[in-house]
C-alpha cells in the first residue's frame, strides 16, 4: 500500500516536530527490514524543509502538497522600497492561512471539503494518510487517515487562552472534532489521553477500538553520550554558570514559567539559595510575548533577574549538552497528559520536577518530585529538594532510567505496525 505522511517539520515547533521525527525514524527503520509498503512524504510549510534522517529513496517519495507560487508572486509585484513591511505583514497573514487553511471562526459541524488536494493525493495514489500532528487537512482533503491527538485542554482548560482566546476555542473544536470522528484510527500518548478522546467525542460516534495508545519517545535526534568537554563547551558558548536548573518550553501560560520564578525568589528570600534556571524556546506572537515580558518584569521584580537566563531558539545539536549538565529539569506545566521533555531528561539521567496533575501523575510514578502548578511555594519546595539533596537526584535519575529503559523505540516501532496494518485493514474493509 501507498501511504502518505504529512509530519510538521518546523523545528520551532517543538512537541509535534520532535514526534514527527519518531514517526519518521520509526517508518524509515521499517522500510529497511521487511516492510512491504510504500511511503509518500508530504511537505506542506511555505518553505519546504526535509527531515533531519536520511530517508530510503527506495522506500520514499518527497512531493510537495502545497506550493507557495502565489507568494513569490506577490513578492515580485511589490518589489523593493518602503512599502515591504507593509508586504511582509500581508505575507505573514497569506502564510498562516496557506499553512493550515484556517478560516478566523470555523462551525464545526460544517467541514469545507478540499476538492483539490483529494485529487492530488488520489494523482499519487496514496490509499491511506498519516498526521503525525492535527491538521484540519486530514478530514478536509477525504483519504483515509490514522492522526495523532496529543492533547484535548481546550475542552479541559479553556481558561488559558492560547487554547480559547479570539477562535481558538471554535477553531480546535473543528479541527478535533471532525478529526476524530472521521479517522480511520487516532492516536493518543496514553491510557489517559485515549479516556480524554472518548470523553469528548464518543458523543460523536469515536469507538474505543479506534483509539490507539502509542506513548512517546524522547526526541530521536538526542545524543545520549555527552562528553564532559562538550557540556563545557555548551556551557561557555551560552555563558551558564557550572550548576542550573532547565526547562525548555515556549512562553506559553501554560508551560507555567511564572510560577518558576516566584518559586526562586522563594528560595532567595528564606534559603538565600541562588538556583539559576535555562529557559529556552520561543515567544512569538501575541500571548507569548506578553508572557516573556510579564516573566522577565517578574524577576526584576523579585530581584532574581540574574538568576533568569533565556536563550531563545537552541539548535538541536546543542540540547542534548544542556540536557546532560541540568541539576534538573523543571516542568511545572499544566498540560499533558504526558510530555516528551521528561523522557528526554530521564535519558540523560537529569532529575526531574513536574506537575502533580493527571495525566503527568501516572507518566512519572515515583521517578519524578511533583509540586502543585498552581503553587509556587510548592515548586519551590521541590526545587530546594532536587537543588540541595544528590543523594535524592540519583535515586531519581536511577529511577528516570528504569522507567525510559522499558518502552524502547523497538518498541515503539512495533506498535505503530502493528496500529498501521491495523488501519489498512479498515480501509480494505
Amino acid at each position: 500500500m501507498r501511504i502518505g505522511i504529512l509530519p510538521n517539520l518546523d523545528p520551532a515547533n517543538g512537541g509535534v516536530y520532535q514526534y514527527s521525527q519518531t514517526i519518521l525514524h520509526a517508518l524509515n527503520v521499517w522500510g529497511q527490514n521487511g516492510c512491504e509498503d510504500h511511503f509518500v512524504l508530504f511537505t506542506n510549510t511555505t518553505q519546504i524543509r526535509r527531515p533531519t534522517i536520511p530517508l530510503q529513496p527506495e522506500n520514499w517519495e518527497i512531493i510537495p502538497l502545497e506550493t507557495r507560487k502565489l507568494l513569490d508572486r506577490m513578492r515580485e509585484m511589490v518589489g523593493e522600497g518602503p512599502h515591504r513591511e507593509a508586504w511582509r505583514w500581508l505575507r505573514k497573514q497569506l502564510e498562516q492561512f496557506l499553512s493550515n487553511g484556517r478560516p478566523p471562526v470555523p462551525d464545526p459541524e460544517v467541514v469545507r471539503k478540499r476538492a483539490d488536494l483529494y485529487r492530488r493525493l488520489l494523482r499519487c495514489h496514496v490509499e491511506l494518510l498519516m498526521y503525525p500532528h492535527p491538521t484540519v487537512i486530514a478530514f478536509e482533503a477525504g483519504v483515509p487517515y490514522v492522526i495523532a491527538v496529543h492533547d484535548l485542554q481546550h475542552r479541559l482548560q479553556p481558561e488559558f487562552p492560547e487554547v480559547s482566546a479570539n477562535g481558538e476555542w471554535e477553531y480546535r473544536e473543528y479541527l478535533f472534532r471532525n478529526a476524530c470522528r472521521q479517522a480511520t484510527v487516532i492516536l493518543a500518548d496514553s491510557e489517559v489521553g485515549k479516556e480524554d478522546v472518548l470523553n469528548c467525542y464518543g458523543g460523536y460516534g469515536v469507538t474505543p477500538d479506534r483509539v490507539k495508545v502509542l506513548p512517546y519517545l524522547p526526541a530521536s535526534y538526542l545524543a545520549v553520550d555527552v562528553s564532559e568537554e562538550e557540556q563545557r563547551i555548551v556551557r561557555s558558548l551560552y555563558q551558564l554558570p557550572e550548576r542550573y536548573l532547565f526547562y525548555p518550553a515556549q512562553f506559553w501560560p501554560h508551560k507555567n514559567h511564572a510560577r518558576i520564578v516566584q518559586a526562586l525568589g522563594l528560595l532567595d528570600r528564606e534559603h538565600h539559595i541562588e538556583a539559576p534556571i535555562v529557559f529556552c524556546g520561543s515567544y512569538s506572537g501575541v500571548i507569548r510575548e506578553s508572557t516573556y515580558r510579564n516573566v522577565v518584569a517578574l524577576a526584576s521584580e523579585l530581584g532574581i533577574k540574574k538568576q533568569i537566563k533565556y536563550l531563545g531558539y537552541v539548535p538541536e545539536e546543542h540540547m542534548s549538552a544542556l540536557y546532560a549538565g541540568a541539576v534538573a529539569l523543571v516542568m511545572p506545566t499544566f498540560f499533558g497528559p504526558t510530555n516528551i521533555p521528561v523522557l528526554e531528561a530521564w535519558s540523560f539521567g537529569c532529575p526531574v520536577l513536574t506537575s502533580d496533575i493527571r495525566g503527568i501523575r501516572e507518566q512519572v510514578g515515583s521517578a519524578a518530585v511533583v509540586a502543585d502548578p498552581r503553587s509556587a511555594e510548592s515548586i519551590a519546595e521541590g526545587i530546594y529538594r532536587l537543588w540541595t539533596d544528590e543523594e535524592l537526584c540519583g535515586r531519581l535519575a536511577d529511577a528516570g532510567h528504569e522507567r525510559i529503559s522499558s518502552y524502547s523505540p523497538d518498541d515503539f516501532r512495533n506498535r505503530l505496525i502493528d496500529i498501521l496494518e491495523e488501519a489498512k485493514e479498515r480501509v480494505r474493509v
